[in-house]
C-alpha cells in the first residue's frame, strides 16, 4: 500500500479512465453459461445539467449492476439521451437566446441538434466522473434515425390494430408551449384566487340566480347553467333560460347529478371549457361550442370588447365591469388547486383541436393486471400505479404542436381527408420532406396530399426504451416484428423515480403490451427524490438546489455513493453533509485498516490451515452471517440496510475487535491461522464494499491482491487490464459454512471492548496487566482469547450476575397515554409518586387508586455494585475488574 493518506482526486480519475479505456463494463452479449441481467436505464432529458435526481437514481442502479456482475451475470446497463421533446426545444431557446417562431422548422431543428449534442457530451463526462458502470457503447438518443424508425413503427402498428384515432375534441392545452398535452403531463398547483359571486338574470322574469366562479373570463364561453336534481331551492329554474351577464346571450338551465351542491350557491355555469366536467356536460347534453380562448391563452372574438387580452387581463377587466353594473354580489379570496403543465407551470386550458390519441380507457383492467405481474421495490409504489390507472379519464393524446420531435408518418388527402401512412420499409420518414408512398388517394383517387405537421409526444418514444434496447423492428422478408436481442426482453429491471410512474412506467406497459403481448419488466425499482438538508424539495425558485459538481469539489465520489445508500429505496433522501463525511470516515478506516492488514500478513496467497484458532474461526463465522445478510438485502434492493450492516461489521467487529486482537497475536511472531483469516476477511470486506465504494476498493484490490497494476499504480507492461483483474469482475463472496459459537464469541468481544475502554479511562497501557476479572456471560471456548488480549492474570467466567442492588430512582408517567385517560387525576398520581405512595405488582403500577399498565409509565433504575472492584456493563455482558 502507498504511504500517506488516500488521495481520491487522483485515484478516482485514474480508475474512471482505466474502466473506460479497457471496457471493463462492456456488455458481452448473450452467453449460454451466463444469465443476462438487463436494466432499462432512464434516459435523462436533455434540458440542462444533470441534477441530484439523476445522480441519485443512477447510483442506485449502479449498485445493482455491480452486484449482479459479481454474481456472475452478464449485465446490460445502457445509457440514453431523451432529446426529442419540448424540454430540449426550450433548452435551445434559452441557450441561444432565440424563439422557435423566428425560424423555419428545418433550421430550428438543426440548432436543437447542435445544442443537444453539446449537452450530451457533458452528460457522458458526468457519467464517467461519477464512476457509473454503464456501457456507453450501448448509448442511444431518442431522436436518432433508428429510434425514429422504431417510434414510427409503433405508431403504424397501433394504427393497424385499431388502437389509435384522430379526432377533433377537447384536449388539454398549454398556452405557454402552445401544444396539446396529455393528462399525465399535468400536475396540481395550489394557487391564490378569488371566488366571484355573479348574478345571472332569468329570461322572462324578474328573478336572478347567483353563480360562483373563480374564472369570470369564461363568461363569453358559457353555454348552459346547471342545478342538481336534488336541489329543491333551484329546481323550479330547470327548463328556463338564463342571460349571461356582460355578454347578453341566453343559455338553457339544465339539471345534472354532477353539480356540487356544496360549492358556492349550488348553481354552476358550464363553459367550453373550464374543466373535465364541462367537457362531460358538453358531450352528454349536446351543448353549443363557444371558443373564447385561443391557443396562446388570448381572448377571441367571442369575448367582444375583451378580444386580444390575456386571460388574466380579461379576468381583471370583467370583474371591474361586473362591479360597475352591480352584477358582482361578492368577491372573496380563496386558495384552490389548478392543473398546470409540469414543464412550465402554466395553468392549462381545454381547447377543441384535432389530435392523435392512443386508446387507454377500454383496457384499464388489463394494464392494472400487468402491474401486478411485476415485482415492485418498494411494494407500496404499486399503489401509485394503481391509483393512476383508476383515476384515468382520458385516452393518451400523443400529438404535439412543436417544431422539434419525431414526425408522424402520415399524409392526408387534400380532397377527402383520407389518412395515408408510410410503408414500414420506408421508415423513418419526414412527411414535410418525403413523398407519401402512393400517387393517388386510395379512397377518392386524387393526387394532392397534405403532410402531418405535428410531432410525437416525447413519452410516445421514451415508452419504447425496452424495445429500443432489445432491437424491436419490422422484418420485411418475414413480414413480422422481430426482436434482435431476445435475451434483453422482457427487461429484468426498470429503475426510475416515483414522480414519473404515470409518465414513463405506465406508458411503457401500454406500448409493450400492445406490441409484444408481454409485460415489459420483471422488477421495478422506484427511488424517491433528493431533498435539501431541511427535507424540502430542491427547486430553483426556493434557491436550495445543490449542484452535484459543487458537492464533488468538496467530497470524494465514493462518499457521495455512500450517502446515496442512506435511505430505503422509494423513500426521499435528504442531502446530508454528515452522511458524506461519514462516507469519508469509512473510506479512511478502510484505507488504514488495509495498510495494517498488509503489514501483519505476508504477501501472496495463503493456504487455509487444517485447524483455525477459535477467534479466527469465529471471525469467519461472523463474516458468513454478514455475507448472507448483505447478499439477501442486495437481491431485494435493500441498499441502505446492506450498507449499514456492512459498515457495522467492518468497523466494529473486524477493525475494533478482531484486527486489534490479531495485532497482539502477531506481535511476537507468525500465526498461520490469524494471517490467513486476516486476509480472507479483508478480501471479503473489499468485495462486499465494491458496489458502494467502487474506486477505493479497486485501488486497494489492485495493490494487495491483483497483478494487473504495478506498485507505482500504472498499467502493466502490455498496457491492458483484463476484465477479470478488476475487483468489479471478481466473484461475489459466498458463505464458507464455518461453524462457531457466535454468541460466546460475541460475548467475548463485548468483554474485550469493555476492558479496553476501562484501561483507556484509567490511563492504563493496553499491555498493562489486570489482576482479576470476572465475566458474567457465556464465553465458552474464548477464555484464553480474552485473557491474552487483555493481559489478565486470573479470569473467571461466572453464571448469574454479580452482587448488584437495583434502586428505583424515578417513575415517569407516559403523558400521551395517561393524559387523555385520567385527566385531572394525573396530578394526584404525580404527587403520590413523589411521596413514594405506590406499589408495583405483576408489572403494573398501583397509584392514586388506579392500576396503570406497563405502557403507561416508565421506570428508571440505578444499579449499584456492592462487591470489590469495578463493574462494567454492556448490553450482553457484565464484567467485574480488580486491577
Amino acid at each position: 500500500m502507498p504511504e500517506g493518506e488516500y488521495d481520491p482526486e487522483v485515484i478516482e480519475e485514474k480508475w474512471q479512465e482505466v474502466w473506460s479505456e479497457e471496457d471493463i463494463y462492456r456488455y458481452p452479449g448473450a452467453d449460454e453459461e451466463e444469465k443476462v441481467f438487463s436494466i432499462d436505464t432512464p434516459p435523462p432529458t436533455v434540458s440542462g445539467s444533470l441534477h441530484w435526481g439523476h445522480v441519485y437514481g443512477d447510483t442506485l442502479q449502479d449498485f445493482m449492476a455491480r452486484f449482479k456482475r459479481m454474481r456472475g451475470e452478464s449485465v446490460f446497463f445502457p445509457f440514453g439521451y431523451d432529446n426529442n421533446g419540448i424540454a430540449t426545444e426550450r433548452l435551445t431557446e434559452r441557450d441561444l437566446d432565440i424563439r422557435h417562431q423566428d425560424f423555419q422548422k428545418t433550421d430550428f431543428r438543426s440548432k436543437v441538434l447542435d445544442v443537444s449534442e453539446k449537452y450530451e457530451d457533458e452528460f457522458k463526462d458526468k457519467v464517467r466522473s461519477m464512476g457509473f458502470s454503464m456501457d456507453l457503447s450501448q448509448s442511444y438518443r431518442t431522436i436518432e434515425p433508428q429510434v425514429q424508425r422504431i417510434s414510427q413503427l409503433s405508431f403504424i402498428d397501433l394504427y393497424e390494430k385499431g388502437r389509435e384515432y384522430r379526432k377533433q375534441a377537447p384536449a388539454i392545452w398549454c398556452p405557454e408551449c402552445e401544444t396539446a398535452i396529455s393528462q399525465v403531463e399535468t400536475e396540481d398547483s395550489d394557487q391564490h384566487s378569488h371566488f366571484n359571486d355573479i348574478e345571472f338574470s332569468i329570461v322572462g322574469g324578474d328573478e336572478g340566480v347567483t353563480i360562483s366562479t373563480t374564472r369570470p373570463e369564461l363568461l363569453p364561453a358559457c353555454v348552459a347553467v346547471f342545478v342538481h336534481p336534488d336541489d329543491g331551492e333551484h329546481q323550479h329554474l330547470v327548463g328556463k333560460e338564463a342571460e349571461v351577464p356582460l355578454f347578453g346571450h341566453e343559455v338553457p338551465i339544465l339539471e345534472d347529478e354532477r353539480v356540487d351542491m356544496e360549492t358556492g350557491s349550488g348553481v354552476v355555469m358550464s363553459c367550453t371549457f373550464g374543466d373535465q366536467t364541462d367537457i362531460e356536460w358538453y358531450q352528454a347534453h349536446d351543448l353549443d361550442l363557444r371558443v373564447a380562448i385561443d391557443e396562446s391563452g388570448t381572448m377571441t372574438e367571442k369575448a367582444g370588447k375583451y378580444e386580444g387580452l390575456s386571460t388574466g387581463e380579461a379576468r381583471k377587466e370583467m370583474v371591474e365591469d361586473l362591479e360597475a353594473e352591480d352584477l358582482l354580489l361578492d368577491r372573496r379570496p380563496v386558495e384552490h388547486t389548478v392543473q398546470v403543465h409540469e414543464r412550465c407551470d402554466t395553468p392549462t386550458e381545454f381547447l377543441v383541436t384535432e389530435q392523435w390519441y392512443v386508446e387507454l380507457l377500454d383496457k384499464k383492467e388489463e394494464y392494472l393486471e400487468a402491474g401486478k405481474d411485476m415485482d415492485w421495490y418498494p411494494e407500496k409504489m404499486f399503489t401509485r400505479y394503481r391509483h393512476w390507472i383508476e383515476g384515468l379519464q382520458w385516452d393518451w393524446c400523443i400529438s404535439r404542436q412543436r417544431e422539434f420531435g419525431i414526425p408522424f408518418p402520415v399524409w392526408y388527402c387534400e380532397e377527402c381527408g383520407q389518412e395515408v401512412l408510410a410503408e414500414k420499409e420506408q421508415l423513418p420518414v419526414d412527411p414535410l420532406q418525403d413523398d407519401p408512398p402512393v400517387d393517388e388517394c386510395p379512397e377518392c383517387g386524387k393526387s394532392s396530399f397534405q403532410p402531418e405537421e405535428d410531432v410525437f409526444d416525447t413519452w410516445a418514444t421514451s415508452s419504447l426504451t425496452p424495445l429500443i434496447n432489445a432491437g424491436w423492428d419490422w422484418d420485411s422478408n418475414r413480414e413480422q416484428f422481430t426482436i434482435e436481442r431476445p435475451e434483453l426482453y422482457p427487461i429484468d429491471l426498470r429503475p426510475q423515480g416515483h414522480d414519473i410512474i404515470s409518465f414513463w412506467l405506465f406508458h411503457t406497459v401500454v406500448k409493450s403490451l400492445e406490441h409484444t403481448g408481454e409485460v415489459p419488466f420483471n422488477e421495478v425499482m422506484i427511488n424517491g427524490m433528493v431533498l435539501d438538508e431541511n427535507r424540502e424539495k430542491m427547486s430553483k425558485s426556493k434557491g436550495n438546489v445543490i449542484p452535484p459538481d459543487e458537492v464533488l469539489e468538496e467530497f470524494p465520489v465514493d462518499a457521495a455513493r455512500y450517502w446515496s445508500a442512506g435511505s430505503s429505496v422509494g423513500d426521499d433522501l435528504p442531502f446530508s453533509k454528515n452522511d458524506l463525511r461519514g462516507g469519508q470516515k469509512l473510506m479512511r478506516k478502510l484505507w488504514n485498516a488495509s495498510k495494517l492488514v498488509e503489514q501483519l500478513a505476508p504477501e501472496g496467497e495463503l493456504e487455509r490451515p487444517e485447524e483455525l484458532d477459535p477467534i479466527d474461526e469465529w471471525m469467519l463465522a461472523e463474516l458468513d452471517e454478514t455475507v448472507e445478510f448483505v447478499t439477501d438485502q442486495m437481491e431485494e434492493y435493500g441498499f441502505a440496510k446492506a450498507r449499514d450492516r456492512l459498515r457495522e461489521s467492518f468497523w466494529h467487529t473486524f477493525c475494533d475487535n478482531y484486527l486489534e486482537i490479531s495485532k497482539q497475536k502477531l506481535h511476537d511472531g507468525r500465526n498461520r491461522s490469524t494471517e490467513y483469516v486476516l486476509k480472507e476477511a479483508h478480501r471479503t470486506f473489499l468485495k462486499l464494499f465494491a458496489p458502494f465504494l467502487s474506486h477505493i476498493t479497486e485501488e486497494i484490490w489492485q495493490d494487495m491482491y491483483d497483478t494487473g497494476f504495478s506498485e507505482e499504480n500504472t498499467v502493466r507492461a502490455d498496457d491492458e487490464l483484463a476484465s477479470d483483474s478488476s475487483i468489479h469482475r471478481e466473484d461475489w463472496p459466498e458463505p464458507r459454512g464455518i461453524k462457531s459459537d457466535l454468541e460466546s464469541g460475541e460475548n467475548a468481544m463485548d468483554a474485550i471492548h469493555a476492558l479496553r475502554k476501562f484501561k483507556s479511562q484509567n490511563e492504563m497501557a493496553p499491555t498493562d496487566e489486570l489482576d482479576r476479572v470476572e465475566i458474567y456471560a457465556d464465553i465458552s471456548g474464548f477464555e484464553e482469547v480474552v485473557k491474552e488480549a487483555m493481559h489478565i492474570r486470573n479470569l473467571e467466567a461466572e453464571e448469574g450476575s454479580p452482587d448488584v442492588e437495583e434502586e428505583i430512582t424515578e417513575i415517569k408517567l407516559e403523558y400521551e397515554e395517561v393524559g387523555p385517560k385520567y385527566g385531572e387525576k394525573v396530578s394526584e398520581m404525580e404527587a403520590d409518586l413523589d411521596e413514594g405512595s405506590y406499589e408495583l405488582e405483576d408489572g403494573n403500577l398501583n397509584v392514586a387508586g388506579e392500576v396503570l399498565k406497563p405502557e403507561e409509565f416508565d421506570i428508571r433504575k440505578e444499579r449499584t455494585y456492592r462487591g470489590d472492584g469495578d463493574m462494567l456493563e454492556t448490553d450482553s455482558v457484565t464484567v467485574v475488574v480488580n486491577a
